[in-house]
């Protein structure tokens, strides 16, 4: 199920769609690096490519992540 959410970047509000597993993880990587999940939203943001939209670039993120941890 895809879940909505919504999000204050550098003064705006902008909404994020993502299915409920990648909300999980998400969460999970902003714990583990001890920030909070608007932080690291924009961090995402401040470095996706610029033709790539905010919830494609979380989901590459969160794979990356991951991946990251299995080794």
């Amino acid at each position: 199920m895809i879940r909505k959410h919504s999000a204050t970047l550098h003064g705006h509000r902008t909404s994020i769609s993502l299915e409920e597993p990648f909300w999980a993880e998400l969460h999970a990587m902003a714990a583990a690096r001890g920030i909070a999940l608007a932080q690291l939203i924009a961090e995402i943001d401040d470095t996706r490519p610029v033709d790539s939209n905010l919830s494609s670039a979380i989901r590459v993120q969160v794979l990356l992540w991951l991946k990251a941890r299995r080794h």
